[in-house]
């Protein structure tokens, strides 16, 4: 069995931030045909969803029901060191996931016709990001 690990930066934007190209380029220079690809978010503000990749209304649908859910300027909030976006980043991230396992088949990750790998940016301001892309096989 062979391991590979790459990090990668990802400069974000607020919102859902496709990556499955940067992805699937790990998993192809690692060679390995047949096994697993997992990714991990390197952040307490950001996550990583598979989603619908097809429609652009699926992800402002799940970026509004986000902001809805964890809303900006709850006077409850404590944790605000960072602005009003800092303690909503943290819930989101908290509901979502800090990392994803994808099959590998046929030496290519094996997501769904509409699937999509997003790094989901949950700050205001774009970020510089790093995610790890772990990949294991044969």
């Amino acid at each position: 069995m062979r391991v590979v690990a790459k990090t990668l930066a990802i400069s974000t934007r607020c919102g859902l931030c496709p990556i499955t190209g940067e992805v699937a380029e790990v998993v192809r220079a690692a060679g390995i045909g047949t096994g697993l690809c997992v990714v991990f978010v390197r952040h307490t503000s950001a996550s990583l969803v598979i989603q619908e990749n097809a429609d652009p209304s699926a992800a402002r649908d799940l970026e509004g029901w986000m902001a809805r859910l964890a809303p900006e300027g709850d006077a409850r909030y404590t944790h605000t060191t960072e602005g009003p976006d800092d303690m909503p980043s943290h819930l989101r991230s908290a509901v979502t996931r800090t990392s994803e396992t994808i099959p590998i088949v046929d030496g290519r990750l094996a997501l769904g016709t509409w699937q999509g790998l997003y790094l989901w940016e949950h700050r205001r301001r774009g970020q510089r990001r790093e995610v790890v892309v772990t990949v294991s096989g044969v």
